[in-house]
């Protein structure tokens, strides 16, 4: 089963920047399109970022559009998401998972579970 690890969050002030890291240590990233996805409290999951593996394209939210990044290191077999100018709107927990795509119109499908997660906390 594919498994995906989280790691990255923090508490940082709006204005902010934060690297989350997604891992896995029994399969290959590279060979998987993966997505980034966040919870906020008492709000639906919603997808905010991809990354095919054929072509290294993205997909990116509006809401984070021009202040996220999302890449790959093949090397390190980890997946990370640069997040600067951070806002408060930006609290959640941050989810990565594989999916069967990533398009102009946004994350395909996840397969797999959900990992933990890890926490981003935007405050002053």
């Amino acid at each position: 089963q594919v498994q995906l690890v989280e790691s990255g969050g923090g508490l940082v002030q709006p204005g902010g920047s934060l690297r989350l890291s997604c891992a896995a240590s029994r399969f290959t990233l590279a060979n998987y399109v993966i997505g980034w996805f966040r919870q906020a409290p008492g709000k639906a999951r919603e997808g905010v970022s991809c990354i095919n593996k054929s072509d290294g394209s993205t997909y990116y939210a509006d809401s984070v559009k021009g202040r996220f990044t999302i890449s790959r290191d093949n090397a390190k077999n980890t997946v990370y998401l640069q997040m600067n100018s951070l806002k408060p709107e930006d609290t959640a927990v941050y989810y990565c998972a594989t999916l069967l795509g990533c398009g102009p119109r946004g994350l395909g499908p996840k397969f797999g579970s959900w990992g933990q997660g890890t926490q981003v906390t935007v405050s002053s």
